[in-house]
This record gives structure tokens, sequence and C-alpha cells, in this order.
């Protein structure tokens, strides 16, 4: 029963099967944010979303029967447990506002297609370096949130009145969202040197640290390609090797009965 059961959990086209109904409950959660739709085909949304609930249930339900306590072991089938339960919660009181994590339900794309696996598993691998220059960011963006500070503070309180207003106006910089017209450049009206401040903190930040997070972000996508590839490389050979001992074992029954033929 269970092997029959695991044939069905690991064929392709059930995978391909419960990927199109999470792109489906994607498109119908969608739907519900819509108030003239939910107007019009509130009741059918609202049974279509139940109905996706049950089969994604059936499949977890499934996956437990044929795992067992193997299921726990792998971190993207806890995290299809977990959103499938939020699900569950009674959509009333306390539990209302975990409703709307439903559409977590389309997450689970990432723990079904293995490109998607192997990209988040990069992302993960990626962040004790982007710790560090998280932390050398925070240092860069606390030395020149003081100095703004002090240079710029009091004519321009609202933008640079305290560590914490100046480090937000200068995220904005670093975004370059309206940093000349909206902040240098009025800046530089009553300071006319203040381009010598914040020139070199976009080069900094912008074009210097935020690349890092590039650098290291390729590298642990190219350590996880390779890793993946390593990895199919040794199944292959694995394969090879057992089909050449097969091979030359079925060689030597050959040359055996060839002897034993010769001998009668």
């Amino acid at each position: 029963m269970t092997a029959s059961l695991r044939q069905i959990v690991e064929n392709p086209r059930f995978e391909l099967f419960v990927i199109t109904l999470i792109f489906a409950n994607a498109i119908t959660l969608g739907m519900e944010t819509s108030a003239l739709l939910m107007e019009r085909y509130g009741a059918a949304l609202l049974f279509a979303d139940r109905l996706f609930l049950a089969v994604f249930t059936v499949e977890l339900a499934l996956k437990l029967a044929v795992y067992r306590t193997a299921f726990f072991r792998d971190p993207w089938r806890i995290f299809d447990f977990a959103v499938v339960s939020i699900a569950w919660l009674p959509a009333t009181g306390v539990f209302s506002v975990l409703r709307a994590l439903r559409i977590l339900r389309v997450l689970r794309l990432v723990s079904m297609v293995p490109s998607l696996r192997r990209v988040v598993g990069g992302l993960v691998a990626a962040l004790p370096g982007m710790g560090s220059i998280m932390a050398l960011l925070t240092l860069v963006f606390y030395v020149f949130s003081v100095l703004a500070t002090k240079l710029f503070g009091s004519a321009f309180p609202d933008w640079f009145g305290g560590v914490g207003a100046s480090a937000y106006t200068l995220f904005q910089v670093m975004t370059l969202e309206s940093w000349s017209m909206g902040i240098v450049r009025p800046v530089m009206e009553v300071y006319p040197f203040a381009w010598a401040f914040f020139i070199p903190f976009i080069v900094c930040t912008t074009f210097t640290v935020l690349n890092l997070f590039i650098g290291i972000i390729v590298s642990a996508m190219q350590q996880e390609h390779e890793e993946a590839a390593a990895a199919e490389r040794e199944v292959l050979h694995t394969d090879q090797e057992a089909i050449l001992g097969e091979i030359k074992a079925l060689r030597e029954e050959i040359a055996l009965l060839r002897k034993q033929g010769a001998f009668q």
C-alpha cells in the first residue's frame, strides 16, 4: 500500500497537478480582493478556496502516510504543512488576521519546483556574508548620520534633526529616489559644499556596499549550482558503476557458460 502511495506522490504528473492547483488557487485568492468579483462570484470563489484547501490537505496526508517520521526531516515539507495548517484556522476572533496568510500557499511553488529551491538555497547560503555586509552598511550609515546631523541639522531639522531622521534621509539618498532635486540641491543652497558629503556617501553605499550584496548572492548561487551539478554527476557516476558491474557480472556468466559448454 505504501509503495503504491509513494509512486503516486513521487509521480511527476502528480507534482504537475499540484503546481497547477497552486497557480489556480493564487488566481482565485487574488480575485477575492475585488469587491465586484466577490459580489458576483463570491460563493463560487469561497467554494473553490475550500476545495483547493481540501486537495492540498489530502496531498499532505498522502505524503505523511508515505514518509511518516521522515516527513518532518525535510524543511520544505514542514513549510508546506505550516502553510496549509494556517489556512485551516477559523476566520473569526484572533485568527482572522492569520486567515489572510492563505496567500502563502502560492509560496509552495518554491518547494515544488527544483529550480526555485536552488535559488532559495543560494539565498540562504548567502545570509552569513550578507550579515557581514549589513554590519558594514550599518556602521557607514551611523557615521554619516552623525556627520549629517552635525553639519545640516540646524538648517534642516526635518531631514537631519537627529541621528534617526538623518539615517532615514540618507536611506532615501542611497536609493537615489529624488535625492538630487528633493534633498541635495536644497541643502546646497544653504551649504554650497554639501556635495562633498553626499557624493562620497552615495559612492560608499549605492555603488560599493550594495554591489557587495549582489556579488555575495551571485557567488552563493554559483556555489549552489555547482553543488547540485556535482550531486547529479555523482548519481550518474554511481549508476554507471552499477551498470558496468552488471555488465562485468554478465560477461563472467557468459564466459562460465561457454566453459561448461566446452567441457560437455
